[in-house]
């Protein structure tokens, strides 16, 4: 493909939405019959051990075809969780309070504590 096919491929539209570590970006791109689809890409940002990132990405194509469906699926998954949360952004990323939820109750970790250390000697 030459050189001003693939700017014409990269310049029709794009959006992007930063996001922390992560940056999502929305991009337009041409078929070879030169009709449009859709790219989403999710880019995450990573540290190695030496200082030095890289990133990440996770790519999703979106022909026209689906738009209608992807739409629905998108806005039923995105309601029913603001529906089943609430908006508010529960995470210890974002609050420097929160305590993640165990399953065991405080009186489960007791007994299972006391059942633990409930051993004597003479059973050895």
């Amino acid at each position: 493909m030459s050189d001003q096919g693939m700017m014409k491929n990269d310049d029709i539209f794009s959006r992007v939405i930063r996001a922390g570590r992560r940056t999502y970006f929305f991009d337009v791109r041409s078929t070879k019959a030169d009709d449009y689809y859709l790219t989403i890409t999710e880019s995450k940002k990573f540290t190695n051990d030496d200082g030095s990132f890289f990133y990440k990405k996770h790519k999703i194509y979106l022909y026209k075809e689906d738009f209608d469906g992807f739409k629905e699926a998108l806005e039923e998954a995105t309601q029913f969780i603001v529906n089943e949360k609430g908006e508010e952004v529960i995470s210890e990323r974002h609050q420097s309070d929160f305590k993640k939820e165990n399953n065991l109750s405080h009186e489960n970790v007791l007994e299972e504590t006391k059942a633990f250390t409930d051993v004597k000697f003479d059973d050895i």
